[in-house]
């Protein structure tokens, strides 16, 4: 496993022993140029903090909002974006691509 993948991990451990609700985003799949590769993680905890990366920051603000739903409400949520019409001047990989991120509550 690679190292940043252990360092997200390891800061979930440190979360989850401080009490704290956390839920993690991984990249399942990816088309084109997404910058980040399938396996990639993004850690938050309930108090909006977040360690790794899904996108190389074109799109962490959308998923940790997602993620924090997660923690709330306890369903993950399959996540997709990509360079659309409807998306362009919000949410989107400014390299284009397209990227799957699946995102559940680490309990």
């Amino acid at each position: 496993m690679a190292e940043a993948a252990l360092d997200v991990l390891a800061q979930v451990r440190q979360w989850q022993e401080a009490g704290k609700g956390v839920a993690l985003a991984t990249v399942v799949n990816t088309w084109g140029s997404s910058p980040c590769a399938a396996g990639s993680h993004l850690a938050v905890n309930a108090d909006s903090a977040f360690v790794g990366s899904v996108s190389g920051g074109c799109i962490e603000g959308a998923v940790v909002t997602e993620a924090l739903e997660v923690i709330a409400d306890g369903k993950p949520r399959q996540l997709e974006y990509g360079v659309t019409d409807e998306m362009a001047w919000s949410i989107g990989l400014a390299c284009g691509g397209k990227v799957q991120i699946y995102v559940e509550r680490v309990e």
